[in-house]
């Protein structure tokens, strides 16, 4: 049974659905979960509920809602590249909802792949309090330099990005930016996810090795509730 809001609301054009702790006092820390690139699904449902479960009021839109979804995918995808564009504000416009809500204090982003990528810009834009970056596209030093407090995660298989994320690990470390990215030697692309693409899974496999890798996810998990504990709560 794939896990149901709390409630559903519009931002602007987007459709975000809210994921409410059952009994975490206010004020709570928000969350805003950015989808891969297959949109908002039950995978993102279950990983935003995740979330709630720990005290998280986790709002997840659906940014490649409006249209055609394949020409929203690609559109969405270069706007990382510039910095600006439909995606990008609409991911600004659900920080700011939930940085207006009275029973929400302190506010970080989750994002994977697609979402990994949006994550981290939104990191260098000082929006968010902390950020969790999973396989997504990184940034240039000079933004970088801007971050926010960033965990994640890379696999090692993954030969898109590994390169990029140790890279991305060697200039956090230069800079003395607080961090915690980790690249997991046995882990592909979307190690996270459970959504199931049989053959994405099979075309990608000799690049990307997308699949779900349990232990390095639970111990992504583990991390990222830990590092958002700390600079969230």
């Amino acid at each position: 049974m794939p896990p149901s809001p709390d409630d559903r609301v519009r931002v602007g054009e987007i459709p975000v659905e809210l994921f409410e702790p059952a009994d975490a006092a206010p004020p709570r820390p928000g969350v805003l979960v950015i989808h891969e690139s297959y949109g908002l699904n039950d995978d993102i449902r279950r990983i935003a509920r995740r979330f709630a479960d720990n005290g998280y009021v986790a709002a997840a839109p659906d940014v490649v809602s409006q249209g055609v979804r394949l020409v929203c995918v690609v559109r969405a995808m270069r706007e990382p590249q510039t910095g600006r564009g439909r995606t990008v504000v609409a991911l600004e416009a659900v920080l700011d909802m939930l940085r207006a809500r009275d029973d929400v204090g302190r506010v970080g982003a989750a994002g994977f792949c697609f979402g990994g990528g949006f994550a981290l810009l939104l990191a260098c834009r000082e929006r968010l309090d902390a950020a969790a970056v999973y396989y997504g596209e990184t940034r240039p030093r000079e933004e970088l330099a801007r971050a926010c407090p960033l965990v994640g995660g890379y696999g090692g298989k993954d030969r898109y990005l590994a390169g990029k994320a140790r890279k991305l690990v060697v200039t956090l470390d230069d800079l003395g930016a607080e961090h915690d990215i980790r690249i997991y030697p046995d882990a592909g692309h979307s190690y996270m996810s459970r959504a199931g693409h049989p053959v994405l899974e099979a075309l990608s496999r000799p690049l990307l090795h997308v699949e779900y890798d349990e232990a390095a996810a639970e111990d992504s998990w583990r991390r990222m509730l830990t590092f958002f504990g700390s600079k969230l709560s």
